[in-house]
């Protein structure tokens, strides 16, 4: 017999959930709070940020800082989830990413998700003065960053002596609400990625440009949920479509997205609904108009309740 938590474990398998994906460049802090109860009225589950020291591939324009953006996120929702897709490792020794998290965890009284990748925008390391290192060396310290986060999060004194990490007497405390903090670890490659989802993650986050491999990739996550990130345009007519499907392609190009989602409710239905069946447990879009208010609205209601009323 199965126990109550095991069955609520499984009942929260069964209902796919959406995540509203809000990049926090060339838009104020009103407007982000503005969106996040939106999203959380509108029915969505969790609203993710970059985290970015600049916003790639833009000219230089205002990028709010995202784990103080995600405080005063947290402070304006009460229901919502919330994190970032994904947090860049390299920036932060991992005690005080913990103490962060911890403290965030505790300010939103247990709604963080630890989003978490080894950073592959090299060119913002060069900008700011980040020491590059290899794609290995970035994967490999991440490994030690998320040992160390475990042991931070438990809140007993400890030594870690690492390649990269070295901790004596290190505790951490408060320790968060949560037992523990999901971690969310992004990518799609199997050399440096796949191994930390199998051994530390528990949702591999597939990038939209590796969607096309999930199929391949998912047997080398371990225990991890699979959520997955798509470009998004609605249409509320057939008449909007050249005009949707032209943004998309200037915001959000396939190399990085992968094929985009375009379509109006019943097909956007449609299409997360074979998602679901090939395991994606969570959906994180990111629209054609930025997530306006009106578009989280329109989706929520004729699009993401749709989906979470299709048994699969």
């Amino acid at each position: 017999m199965s126990s109550p938590a095991n069955h609520a474990r499984a009942q929260a398998s069964a209902t796919p959930q959406f995540g509203v994906y809000v990049p926090q460049f060339k838009i104020g802090v009103a407007s982000m709070l503005a969106r996040a109860r939106t999203a959380e009225a509108a029915g969505f589950d969790s609203f993710w940020l970059m985290d970015h020291l600049y916003a790639p591939g833009a000219p230089p324009c205002d990028s709010l800082e995202s784990w103080t953006l995600l405080t005063a996120l947290a402070g304006a929702t009460t229901r919502l989830r919330l994190g970032h897709l994904v947090g860049c490792g390299p920036f932060r020794h991992p005690a005080l990413l913990a103490k962060m998290a911890a403290t965030v965890d505790r300010i939103s009284d247990g709604r963080l998700d630890l989003g978490l990748g080894w950073g592959s925008v090299e060119d913002e390391f060069t900008r700011f003065g980040f020491p590059p290192g290899t794609g290995r060396e970035r994967s490999s310290a991440l490994g030690e960053t998320l040992e160390i986060l475990e042991l931070m999060f438990a809140g007993d004194e400890f030594d870690y002596n690492g390649r990269y990490f070295r901790l004596q007497g290190a505790y951490g405390l408060p320790t968060p609400v949560q037992s523990g903090i999901p971690v969310h670890i992004g990518g799609g490659g199997k050399t440096l990625t796949m191994p930390l989802v199998s051994k530390h993650a528990d949702w591999w986050n597939c990038v939209g440009s590796a969607r096309h491999r999930l199929g391949q990739l998912a047997p080398l996550r371990g225990k991890a949920r699979i959520s997955a990130q798509y470009a998004v345009g609605v249409l509320e007519s057939e008449t909007q479509r050249a005009e949707v499907t032209a943004k998309v392609a200037r915001r959000m190009p396939e190399n990085s997205w992968g094929a985009p989602f375009i379509g109006t409710p019943d097909q956007l239905v449609e299409m997360f609904a074979a998602e679901r069946a090939r395991g994606v447990e969570l959906f994180i879009v990111r629209f054609h108009d930025l997530g306006s208010e009106a578009t989280l609205k329109f989706f929520g209601r004729e699009v993401a309740a749709a989906v979470k009323g299709v048994t699969v």
